[in-house]
């Protein structure tokens, strides 16, 4: 595979008006890439968390009438979906790439989870890289930063996950799309996957949390 990274263009597919001119732009700029990104992670993550791990580039099918504000490749280990399963993303917003490990509302295993981070909130305090990030909501764009967060703030969003129904709890790093765009194809490739190795611990606990 020859992935060649993110162009303006691709970013910019995201101030298009209307939904069909969006989706056209997205589908035509924007999917092959995440289909690429798709096929060259999923043997990689299947290898590391011991799952076989299936690609998921969004379609954005339910739309009518809003365009989507940004799209994505999730990766989880079942063919026909990931939304309810702890899963990774690589994805756009016209502002920047994010790549995460997320478990979002849709999750079962939510209230468990949140158990377990918080039995475990010192190993993550100390093996998250401090400049990674957190979200509390996949929909917006806004971020927390680990180093930022006392342990009683992180403690909190365990808590809510826990608590919360529409709670969600996602982990890794956004890259502004000048420096996405600045990075090329390999080096792209090479932050992602160190990111991913990174995130894994997040990943194998979410997995004690279905068991």
């Amino acid at each position: 595979m020859t992935f060649t990274g993110f162009t303006n263009e691709d970013f910019d597919v995201f101030t298009i008006d209307g939904l069909e001119n969006r989706m056209d732009a997205l589908i035509t700029h924007v999917r092959p890439k995440l289909e690429d990104l798709g096929n060259y992670f999923a043997p990689t993550l299947s290898s590391l968390t011991g799952d076989e791990m299936f690609a998921h580039v969004a379609k954005h099918a339910r739309r009518t009438i809003n365009p989507p504000k940004d799209t994505w490749v999730a990766f989880a280990n079942n063919k026909r979906g990931y939304k309810m399963l702890p899963h990774f993303q690589i994805g756009l917003w016209n502002t920047h790439l994010f790549v995460w490990f997320a478990v979002i509302y849709e999750a079962p295993i939510k209230a468990e989870f949140g158990n377990i981070l918080l039995e475990h909130s010192k190993q993550i305090r100390e093996s998250v890289p401090n400049h990674f990030l957190w979200s509390i909501d996949h929909t917006k764009p806004d971020t927390s930063i680990h180093h930022e967060l006392n342990d009683q703030e992180l403690e909190s969003m365990f808590t809510r996950l826990q608590t919360v129904k529409k709670a969600e709890i996602l982990c890794g790093i956004t890259i502004s799309r000048d420096k996405a765009v600045e990075m090329g194809g390999e080096e792209l490739l090479q932050t992602i996957d160190g990111t991913f190795r990174k995130l894994l611990p997040l990943y194998q606990l979410a997995q004690k949390s279905s068991k």
